[in-house]
């Protein structure tokens, strides 16, 4: 009895050691034809990102196979997700996207990748991307779309970076609310953010900055949004958004403004076209380099009197 005992014992704990491994693997692998009790290796994927999850190491990297909609995940630990060379969907209905919530140390490389991931909200999910906590989120090569609320909504807990680069972000936000990108630091953080190449259309707002963000927007567009293409709003604390050789156009309000006492944005190198207002310092400052193009706005409205000459 105890020699049976003892081996039994001796394969229960070759089961648990041989489940560990499969729960720390470096690079788990999903496929719409998966199931999330494998061990998400490549030859037996998971069915969803939500099962890859827990299979997957810190710092460790989830691909797609094949094409599918692998569900909405929240990340709590530092990975990548990623779906290159494929049709990688997320999917969700009356819910969030991505969940990023990663409690700890801020500065302990808390780093979140997403890449090539179409992330659709079908009119009535949430937030395509919600950063709670961690120290950075990268976005690259993704499609957002039809959510409730914001495509992308940043709102760090302690310092924290956000990149957004080669992504399109269309049908966020509704009448009253929401952005292409939300940029609003909670109690106790800050947010600096780069978005490069980004598009941010038929939304609300396009891009929404608050206290505590430094946002440096290039090469990106703001069109087709309800109310403004490019907004900084200070209530408290310092905001600034730079943006250089982009495109705010067709916006139902303004196409930058500024809001607050401490909301800064300038401006170079732009094409401010088609907007109810071009750009307009509501109150803050809004300094042009004199080498925007604003024509063609029902006001093109005029900047701050102290914009700064171009060099």
């Amino acid at each position: 009895m105890k020699r049976g005992l003892v081996r039994s014992l001796a394969v229960f704990s070759f089961t648990l050691v041989t489940v560990s491994a499969y729960a720390q693997a470096s690079r788990t692998w999903v496929s719409g034809v998966g199931d999330d009790v494998n061990p998400c290796s490549r030859t037996a994927p998971c069915k969803t990102f939500a099962g890859a999850i827990s299979k997957t190491a810190t710092n460790g990297i989830i691909d797609v196979l094949d094409p599918g909609g692998f569900g909405g995940v929240t990340i709590t630990k530092p990975m990548t997700i990623e779906g290159n060379g494929t049709l990688a969907s997320i999917l969700v209905s009356g819910v969030n996207g991505v969940i990023v919530n990663i409690p700890g140390v801020a500065g302990t490389n808390r780093n979140v990748v997403l890449r090539n991931l179409l992330i659709d909200g079908v009119g009535s999910g949430i937030n395509g991307i919600r950063f709670l906590q961690g120290d950075s989120l990268i976005v690259e090569d993704s499609y957002i779309r039809a959510f409730t609320t914001n495509g992308i909504d940043f709102e760090p807990n302690s310092m924290a970076h956000l990149g957004v680069r080669n992504t399109s972000i269309s049908y966020c936000g509704n009448a009253s609310t929401g952005a292409g990108i939300f940029i609003a630091p909670s109690a106790g953080g800050q947010a600096r953010a780069s978005i490069e190449n980004t598009q941010m259309r038929d939304g609300h707002v396009g891009l929404r900055a608050e206290d505590n963000a430094v946002v440096t927007v290039f090469h990106s567009v703001a069109s087709g949004n309800t109310n403004n293409g490019f907004l900084a709003i200070s209530t408290s604390a310092l905001v600034n958004v730079m943006i250089d050789t982009s495109v705010s156009s067709g916006n139902g309000t303004n196409g930058m403004a500024t809001s607050g006492s401490q909301a800064f944005m300038e401006i170079s190198n732009c094409n401010i076209s088609g907007n109810v207002t071009g750009i307009n310092q509501i109150s803050g400052h809004l300094f042009s380099f004199h080498n925007n193009q604003i024509t063609g706005n029902t006001f093109d409205g005029t900047p701050a009197p102290n914009s700064i000459t171009q060099q």
